[in-house]
C-alpha cells in the first residue's frame, strides 16, 4: 500500500513541483519534475489521489493519471487560494492544493473527455474567425466614411457592398476600388472558415445523445449545445440545476451581513460564453410572445408583464439553463407544457 494518501501538482509548463501528504496529513514528499519525468514517476506509483488545480492543461494530465489506476481531483483555482499559507511559490502552491483536495466540502471538476476538449478548440478558432469578420466589416465601413459614404450596417448590406457603391454613385478612386474588393474577398473568406467550423462541431458532437436532447430545449441551437457538452465534463457535479445556473453567472449576486438580506444583479461568474448563449436563446423567446406560452405557460407572460425585459429574460435563461442540467442528467429531452 503506498504511503502516499494525496499528491498536489502545481501545473506549468516545462516544470511541475509535487507535495505528498501520507494519511496523516504529513508532508512526505517534495519534488520538481519535468514533463516527462513527472509522467515517469505517475507511472510507477501505485493508485493514490493527484489533485490539481483546473486550468490549461489538467485534463489532459488527469487522463493520463487516470490511465494508471488514480484518482483525480481538479480544483477550481479560487477554492485553493484559501488555504496558500504566507507567502506564495510553487511548492506552497502544491501544498495547498493537497491540503484542499482533502477537505470533505471541497467542490471538484470532472475532467474533460478528449472529443469535449477539440470541440473546444473548434468553438474557440470559430469565434476568433468571428472577431476577425467583425473587424473586417468595421473597417470597410471606417474606410468608406473617410470619403463621405455612410455604409449600413449588417451582413446583408455588407453581401452586396458593391452593388450599393453602384447605386449611390459616388466616384471612387480605382485603388480605392483594389482595396475594397481585397477586403470584402477576406471577408467572404473568413464566412466560409466558420461555415467549416460549424461543420466539424457537428459531425464531432452529432454522435452524442445528448446533443439532440439538449436541442429539444426551446431556443437552444447547435451551438449552444456543442458549448454545453464541451464545457460540462460531467453534469452530476453539480448538486442541481441550480447550482448549475449559479456557475454560468445566472443567479443573483447575494451580499448579505448582520442578517440583512441584500440581493444585487447576477453575478456573471462562470463560463462566459455559455452564460451568453442561454441569455440570447431566452432572449429570442421572450421577444416571441405568440410562441413562448406554448412552452413556458402563464408563467413567461407574466413574468412579462411585472419585470422589464432584460430582467425577464436573465430569469428565463435561468430557467433554461436548469432545464439543461436536468436534460444532461436524466438524458430526457424536454416535454412540452400542456
Amino acid at each position: 500500500m503506498s504511503n502516499f494518501r494525496v499528491i498536489g501538482i502545481d501545473l506549468g509548463k516545462s516544470t511541475f513541483h509535487l507535495i505528498a501528504h501520507d494519511y496523516a496529513g504529513r508532508e512526505v514528499l517534495r519534488k520538481k519534475l519535468t514533463r516527462p519525468r513527472l509522467i515517469q514517476f505517475l507511472s510507477i506509483q501505485e493508485p493514490t489521489i493527484i489533485a490539481m488545480e483546473a486550468c490549461g492543461g489538467c485534463h489532459w494530465l488527469a487522463r493520463k493519471c487516470e490511465s494508471y489506476g488514480h484518482q483525480v481531483k481538479l480544483i477550481p483555482a479560487q477554492y485553493v487560494k484559501p488555504y496558500v499559507k504566507t507567502h506564495k511559490n510553487d511548492f506552497i502552491d502544491a501544498d495547498a492544493i493537497a491540503e484542499a483536495a482533502m477537505r470533505p466540502s471541497m467542490r471538484f471538476t470532472s475532467p474533460k473527455s478528449e472529443t469535449a476538449q477539440v470541440a473546444t478548440v473548434i468553438r474557440r478558432i470559430r469565434s476568433g474567425y468571428i472577431k476577425e469578420r467583425t473587424a473586417c466589416m468595421n473597417r470597410i465601413g471606417s474606410i468608406l466614411l473617410e470619403f463621405g459614404m455612410s455604409f449600413p450596417r449588417g451582413h446583408a448590406h455588407m453581401k452586396k457592398l458593391f452593388q450599393w457603391l453602384a447605386d449611390k454613385g459616388e466616384p471612387i478612386p480605382l485603388t480605392l476600388m483594389v482595396e475594397l474588393q481585397e477586403l470584402h474577398e477576406y471577408y467572404k473568406h473568413l464566412n466560409e472558415l466558420i461555415k467549416k467550423q460549424d461543420k466539424k462541431l457537428q459531425l464531432l458532437l452529432n454522435e452524442n445523445p445528448l446533443m439532440q436532447l439538449l436541442q429539444s430545449i426551446p431556443g437552444v441551437g447547435p451551438m449552444t449545445a456543442a458549448c454545453c457538452l464541451s464545457n460540462v465534463g460531467n453534469a452530476s457535479d453539480f448538486k442541481n440545476g441550480r447550482n448549475f445556473a449559479a456557475w454560468i453567472g445566472l443567479v443573483p449576486f447575494q451580499y448579505s451581513t448582520g442578517g440583512k438580506t441584500r440581493m444585487l444583479g447576477i453575478s456573471k461568474r462562470g463560463n462566459k460564453e455559455l452564460r451568453e448563449l442561454f441569455v440570447d436563446a431566452a432572449r429570442v423567446i421572450v421577444s416571441r410572445p405568440e410562441t413562448s406560452e406554448r412552452y413556458f405557460g402563464h408563467w413567461l407572460t407574466e413574468l412579462r408583464m411585472r419585470k422589464p425585459f432584460n430582467v425577464a429574460v436573465v430569469a428565463l435563461a435561468n430557467k433554461l439553463a436548469r432545464i439543461a442540467w436536468s436534460a444532461m442528467t436524466s438524458q430526457k429531452a424536454f416535454e412540452l407544457r400542456i
